[in-house]
């Protein structure tokens, strides 16, 4: 299960129990997902005009620990229990269960942990081919990647992580913002054109390199899938919960990285 990252909150009238949960997380991948997460530390320090050798091996130590798995998986599951309805959760779980969503899930996890350059390098390429070509299968990647971005938020909710760690890192002494919240809130908006198309981009290559293994009917058939309404509501709650796990381990290592660096300028 690929996830982006969307800022709403659907709310269901029942959720499921806890055994229910984890089980779904295992099923559709999420779990992998949200190890993923932990990837993005190590582009932290840059978030904050850091060099990264700055830190050495402390770095490593201290990410680890606040990007733990078993952490950012307890915060899923206690979100998750009390905003993902039995039904939903079922719906999304039984197309994951069939031959064609275990091969998908089993696929991007492997996807969320190879190399982010490597990955984007693969899939520019393969893009480009499909371009030449003029594949119809480029057009089944886009429906995808809409269907799973159904607000069309990533890029906000992306920039709140960043607002959240920035914030965090000033009041933590890590940094020293020279401006306000909403002065910063506008840096980050700046270019927010020229960054949709960016993420759009990157996220394109993204399923390209995932799913190239992929026929384009089975792409069609996981398109379709993830353009049910239900499906797209059990989405929009993935991805606000990642993104909620992903800004708040973000705000905590801002905190705790006050006792490896302090007094940069931004």
């Amino acid at each position: 299960m690929l996830i982006v990252f969307a800022g709403s909150w659907p709310l269901t009238a029942m959720a499921a129990d806890r055994e229910k949960i984890e089980a779904f997380l295992e099923v559709t991948g999420f779990d992998a997902a949200l190890v993923s997460i932990a990837l993005s530390a190590k582009d932290a320090p840059q978030m904050l005009g850091i060099d990264p050798g700055t830190f050495g091996s402390e770095w490593e130590r201290l990410s680890n620990e606040v990007f733990d798995t078993a952490i950012m998986r307890g915060f899923a599951l206690e979100l998750l229990e009390k905003t993902l309805g039995d039904e939903p959760l079922s719906h999304a779980a039984g197309f994951y269960a069939t031959d064609l969503g275990q091969r998908l899930v089993a696929e991007e996890n492997r996807s969320h942990m190879d190399e982010d350059e490597n990955k984007q390098a693969e899939g520019r390429r393969i893009v480009s081919a499909l371009v030449e070509e003029g594949s119809p299968r480029l057009e089944l990647l886009k429906r995808m990647n809409r269907a799973i971005d159904v607000a069309g938020t990533s890029l906000k909710s992306l920039q709140e992580v960043q607002f959240r760690f920035l914030m965090a890192a000033s009041a933590a002494g890590v940094i020293e913002l020279k401006m306000d919240a909403d002065e910063l809130r506008a840096l980050l908006s700046r270019n927010d054109a020229l960054l949709r198309i960016e993420l759009e981009q990157s996220a394109l290559a993204g399923a390209a390199y995932t799913y190239r293994g992929f026929s384009d009917e089975d792409l069609s058939e996981y398109a379709q899938a993830l353009e049910d309404p239900v499906m797209q509501d059990v989405y929009l709650l993935l991805n606000a919960v990642q993104f909620e796990i992903m800004a708040n381990r973000f705000e905590a290592l801002a905190h705790r990285m006050s006792d490896l660096q302090r007094g940069q300028d931004i």
